[in-house]
């Protein structure tokens, strides 16, 4: 069996998806907050300050659908619900960290051109 080459910039490519889907904001968000460890979905909300619930079941399915994460429902009652990082989802840590170290480096240079100054 031959590999497959992704090519991100066809737009048929399934890699394409898999950017959209871990350079979105929530994304991101989400599993910065799961580095921590499991999360139930309360803590999740409180923690991401501005994402809807909607947003975040959608965010979280979807990155169960790719494998980023693991869902465990506990049988308790009431009933409990998990979320944590799969190896997978722990694979992308690093990555996450650098950009967030590249925006935290260059916000400032970010904001001047914002605001119309020249950068020297």
């Amino acid at each position: 069996m031959a590999l497959l080459e992704f090519d991100p910039y066809d737009r048929g490519c399934p890699s394409r998806q898999l950017l959209d889907r871990i350079g979105d904001r929530w994304t991101v968000l989400v599993i910065g907050i799961l580095e921590d460890g499991p999360h139930r979905f309360s803590q999740l909300s409180r923690r991401v300050e501005g994402i809807s619930q909607k947003m975040l079941t959608q965010t979280l399915r979807a990155l169960e659908a790719d494998g980023l994460v693991l869902r465990t429902a506990y049988p308790e009652i009431p009933p409990r619900v998990e979320y944590e990082l799969t190896a997978l989802g722990r694979s992308l840590l690093e990555p996450l960290h650098a950009l967030v170290s590249w925006a935290s480096e260059h916000m400032g240079e970010v904001e001047t051109f914002r605001e119309g100054a020249p950068v020297a």
